[in-house]
């Protein structure tokens, strides 16, 4: 059975893509309509209505979600999986099915996805602020539900190499907030930046702590 993406993972790419329903071309220069389509219907003095840009949407995704299944050989939770298709949906099936973030993600490597995506932030040759932020809440998405891990494992011990579901959401939240920071100018950015990393440490040591202390 072909996999599908969630209604919320719906609504958020209708959020990040935002509804054009006259033409326009993108940052990277392309026509572009409805939620982020770029198909034949793209074109310049073209408009749709919001029926025809939610059934191109709808088309889409089913190609995006097809694009995920075929390049991905591991397993993924809803939300991993949501994640990569809007990442996909944003890239382009090539592009993401030939990117390094799918190689290492085949590879087993689960936790480079996020640093992976955060790469994906220029169009046209500059970097776009809107791709920043899109990056950011697609970590979060990506580390907002459990990792699947290919083992069974002990439901007191984590998985070695991976977040656990409560590390990954606060990972995520530092994720977001270090893009924010890294695209803030001014003398205080690095400062406010390493104020937020030390924060972080302190928080995953707080956390091991209490996980030892629930072991024994």
């Amino acid at each position: 059975m072909d996999r599908k993406v969630t209604d919320l993972v719906i609504d958020r790419i209708r959020q990040w893509e935002g509804l054009r329903l006259t033409a326009y071309r993108d940052a990277g220069g392309v026509w572009t309509i409805g939620y982020g389509h770029t198909g034949a219907e793209a074109r310049a003095g073209r408009t749709i209505t919001r029926e025809q840009a939610e059934a191109l949407l709808r088309r889409d995704l089913a190609r995006f979600e097809a694009a995920v299944e075929k390049a991905v050989g591991v397993p993924l939770s809803d939300n991993q999986f949501g994640a990569l298709v809007s990442f996909a949906f944003n890239v382009g099936e090539a592009a993401f099915a030939g990117s390094t973030l799918v190689k290492l993600l085949n590879g087993g490597d689960y936790n480079s996805v996020p640093a992976q995506l955060a790469r994906w932030v220029h169009a046209g040759g500059r970097r776009v602020q809107g791709l920043v932020n899109r990056r950011a809440a697609e970590a979060g998405l990506w580390a907002a539900g459990a990792f699947v891990s290919s083992a069974p494992v002990a439901a007191s011990v984590p998985p070695q190499g991976l977040l656990t579901a409560e590390s990954a959401t606060a990972t995520a939240g530092v994720l977001s907030a270090v893009a924010t920071a890294a695209s803030t100018p001014g003398p205080l950015q690095w400062l406010f930046m390493a104020i937020l990393v030390a924060s972080y440490g302190f928080s995953a040591l707080s956390w091991w702590s209490r996980r030892r202390e629930q072991a024994r």
